[in-house]
């Protein structure tokens, strides 16, 4: 019972860390590539965890559940914590103080930068939508339709839940992989990027609609 009141223990330390990191790239760079193999273990294991049982259960049941869970935890260290102290007249004081004191609030700049960085990602995945939808490259919007294809595939494959477990999964393997690996897949990436490029200008020749003149190309053959 003391080991897992302990562990308990342990546990809310890790998280109070977690929650004194900054949202910034170099945080989530230190989880997705395990400099911190415990933090980044805790933050996988409990993702994955809360993912597969949100994939078998209601999002409402696996909230209620974890939430008991955890305040089961809470109160039984807070009354394991409370005999102690009660048996060993000792005043240590509430076992949860030091997290009681933490600041969770979110400031006023955080949020504005957070809004911001959405805005100005949500505007330029508008923007690349409309682009690609309307052709204004034909080469892109051809591409566009291919993935489009591919992904009807993956939805008859594999239902919503099962792509975010996938790509969670991904997010915490493939960085990882890549960074041990970089040398030879960057030679491989290479190799495919050329030969899709080769690809691609064929068929922008092959296909006038798809070729580009500059603005200032097309006002000297006019002149012509």
């Amino acid at each position: 019972m003391a080991a897992a009141l302990e562990t308990l223990q342990a546990l809310f330390a890790t998280l109070a860390e977690i929650q004194e990191l900054p949202l910034n790239r170099e945080s989530l760079e230190s989880l997705i590539y395990w400099r911190d193999v415990k933090m980044s273990g805790i933050v996988f294991g409990a993702g994955l965890i809360t993912l597969v049982a949100i994939s078998c259960f209601s999002v409402i049941s696996v909230f209620a559940y974890l939430s008991l869970l955890t305040l089961i935890g809470t109160v039984a260290f807070r009354i394991y914590k409370s005999v102690t102290q009660a048996v060993q007249k000792t005043n240590d004081g509430h076992p949860f103080k030091e997290y009681l004191e933490l600041d969770l609030t979110l400031s006023q700049e955080k949020v504005q930068h957070i809004a911001g960085v959405a805005v100005a990602h949500i505007n330029g995945f508008t923007a690349e939508l409309r682009r690609l939808f309307l052709v204004e490259d034909i080469i892109d919007s051809i591409k566009f339709g291919v993935i489009l294809w591919v992904f009807t595939y993956i939805g008859a494959w594999f239902n919503g839940m099962t792509l975010v477990i996938l790509a969670f999964v991904s997010l915490f393997t493939l960085p990882k992989v890549y960074e041990n690996n970089k040398q030879s897949i960057d030679t491989y990436l290479d190799l495919v990027r050329n030969k899709l490029t080769e690809i691609t200008d064929k068929i922008r020749v092959a296909l006038p609609i798809g070729n580009k003149k500059p603005v200032a190309a097309a006002e000297s053959e006019k002149d012509k």
